[in-house]
This record gives structure tokens, sequence and C-alpha cells, in this order.
């Protein structure tokens, strides 16, 4: 997976890094999700909770045309969405 960081919409002076970002794609249990709002899904964004190496959770809203991803916003998880991703994981672990 491949990620253009050229020119980001949102400021990356916060507490996430590019890596960060960039590993929660990988985490095998990342959740992604098309969004059912049609504000969202004209504009062909998606959202992905996953974790990245460092355990930290992180919620992105993101872009692609299947090879290239743009990452459109990121931040760390809140808490409810913390709470979705672990019961997704049981569930998946559970299998």
């Amino acid at each position: 997976m491949e990620f253009d960081w050229n020119d980001p919409p949102f400021a990356m002076e916060g507490t996430l890094t590019t890596r960060e970002i960039e590993e929660s794609f990988e985490d095998p249990f990342a959740v992604r999700l098309l969004p059912d709002s049609p504000r969202f899904a004209v504009q062909s964004r998606y959202f992905n909770l996953g974790r990245a190496a460092s355990g930290v959770g992180v919620f992105s809203v993101y872009r692609t045309n299947g090879r290239l991803v743009r990452v459109i916003c990121a931040r760390g998880f809140s808490e409810a969405e913390e709470y979705f991703y672990q019961r997704r994981l049981k569930l998946n672990l559970e299998g």
C-alpha cells in the first residue's frame, strides 16, 4: 500500500506520525468502513480504525484509487471507537 503525503490536508503537528498512520492500515485486525452517508459516498471516502505497532489506535478518513492512499484526516481513537475496535477484534479472534 502506497501513501500520498505530499501536502497533507491536515496538520501533521499532532501526536501521530505518518509511520503510525501507515501502520494502522497494516493492522491485520483493522476495520475499514464505507460510510453510509451520501455525502461521503459521493466523494468516495472511507474510514479506517487500526492500531500502529506502538499500540496507539488510529482513526483515519481516506480516499484511494486502489493503488495510492490519500489520508484526509487522522487522529487517535475516541472512547467509542476503542470499544468498537475491541469488540470487532474479539469477534475475529473467537472466529
